[in-house]
């Protein structure tokens, strides 16, 4: 399984900004995808995430500002999109999709996201 991120960037405090994630190779049955973010001060943290079925979890620190969702068009199977909004100066990290099947954890390139205050 191969994942691939795409998106992210500078952008200033209480705008908005998306990120996908793709994946490729041999995804089937229960699995998740979702986001976790890095910065050099706080460890990998759990951000976001998604079931094949359409359940979603969110951290508590980006709930009601962030969304996540998820493209199971044939062309765009197991895509999904981060929708960030109202976001703030400790969303600046870099972001690294993340995909769970069974026990295995799989993880995409991270994206740098910097919001300026």
């Amino acid at each position: 399984v191969q994942l691939q991120a795409f998106g992210g960037g500078l952008v200033q405090a209480g705008g908005f900004l998306r990120v996908s994630c793709a994946a490729s190779g041999a995804v089937y049955g229960a699995h998740t995808m979702g986001w976790y973010r890095q910065t050099p001060e706080i460890p990998r943290e759990f951000v976001a995430r998604i079931s094949d079925v359409g359940a979603t979890n969110y951290a508590d620190s980006v709930k009601g500002r962030f969304t996540i969702t998820r493209d199971n068009a044939n062309n765009a199977k197991n895509t999904v999109y981060l929708q960030m909004s109202s976001l703030e100066p400790d969303d600046t990290g870099v972001y690294y999709c993340h995909l769970k099947q069974g026990p295995i954890d799989y993880w995409g390139q991270g994206t740098q996201i910097t919001v300026s205050s």
